[in-house]
């Protein structure tokens, strides 16, 4: 039937046996139960699908994968990296045991090379003041081009928003200045209301739309190239050994620092609320989110002023 519909049956069959289609058969299967299933998913989408998520598993190869974790360890850290590894190993070694013939091309690929530690990174005042300035440097062509990446930087820090939700972020995700975060993108896989800053909506402002995304440069996609665009900002603004997802870090313990309560700061984070408080309190806190944000926006600027 599908040669008389002009369908070749091999494409056909490739198409079944991508690794997004492998996946997303794990997850339905047998990953959908565990505890890890929505910040699995997430995972998948941010960092796995875009690479190699169309590829045959049949025609990856371990290099392929290599390259994707190098990638993965130099924008998102060693700990990032191993539990991507883990993942995809998961993955192909589930498949491997529906299969024949299938033999797993990431059996070989070491996992952690030194300890995971937690990063306790957090910008000084001194340093938040040079990477401010920094940001506002013009873009590459040294003309009136915006800089998209000093503009991500500036935004992340205001809204203390995860890299991956920031970059991601779409026009038709912000109203009337305020950004809702579908569940889909959420490492929780809740929706995320956050009602945006007058600073981090004149930054949305600064940023001329040429396509669905926020952050981009030609408007074809989101913003790539982010660990050269970091080593470049490092360059202008003299601050080393710093990761995107510090800012994140530093904003949290910039909002402590302006007197937001904990639980709103933790709002604003997205992060939830355990326990019979988190079962039983659904209030929205919006108000109390927009304070938290007027607050740390008011402090970022005290500071870099």
């Amino acid at each position: 039937m599908s040669i008389a519909a002009g369908i070749d049956p091999a494409t056909v069959r490739r198409s079944a046996d991508t690794f997004r289609a492998i996946a997303e058969d794990y997850q339905k299967r047998d990953g959908a139960a565990l505890r890890t299933a929505s910040e699995r998913a997430a995972a998948l989408n941010r960092l796995v699908f875009p690479v190699v998520g169309d590829r045959p598993v049949a025609e990856l190869r371990r290099s392929e994968i290599v390259a994707l974790l190098d990638r993965v360890e130099d924008e998102r850290g060693l700990v990032t990296r191993n539990r991507t590894l883990s993942l995809v190993r998961r993955i192909l070694n589930w498949y491997a045991s529906r299969s024949d013939d299938y033999v797993s091309p990431v059996a070989g690929v070491r996992g952690l090379a030194r300890p995971e530690t937690a990063r306790d990174r957090v910008l000084s005042d001194a340093e938040l003041k040079s990477l401010w300035a920094a940001t506002l440097v013009a873009g590459p062509a040294g003309d009136n081009t915006p800089n998209v990446f000093g503009a991500l930087v500036r935004f992340l820090l205001l809204t203390a928003a995860r890299r991956g939700e920031a970059t991601s972020l779409l026009w038709s995700e912000i109203s009337e200045g305020v950004w809702t975060l579908p569940s889909a993108k959420n490492k929780t896989g809740e929706v995320l209301v956050r009602p945006l800053s007058r600073a981090a909506q004149d930054v949305l402002a600064s940023l001329p739309r040429i396509g669905p995304h926020v952050f981009t440069r030609a408007g074809t996609g989101p913003i790539g190239g982010l660990n050269e665009c970091k080593k470049d900002l490092s360059y202008v603004s003299g601050i080393e050994g710093w990761r995107l997802h510090d800012l994140r870090r530093t904003s949290r313990s910039l909002m402590s620092r302006a007197g937001v309560p904990s639980d709103h700061a933790e709002r604003c984070l997205g992060h939830v609320i355990g326990g019979v408080r988190g079962i039983y309190d659904r209030h929205s806190f919006r108000d109390e989110m927009a304070s938290a944000y007027e607050k740390l926006s008011a402090l970022i600027t005290d500071i870099c002023a």
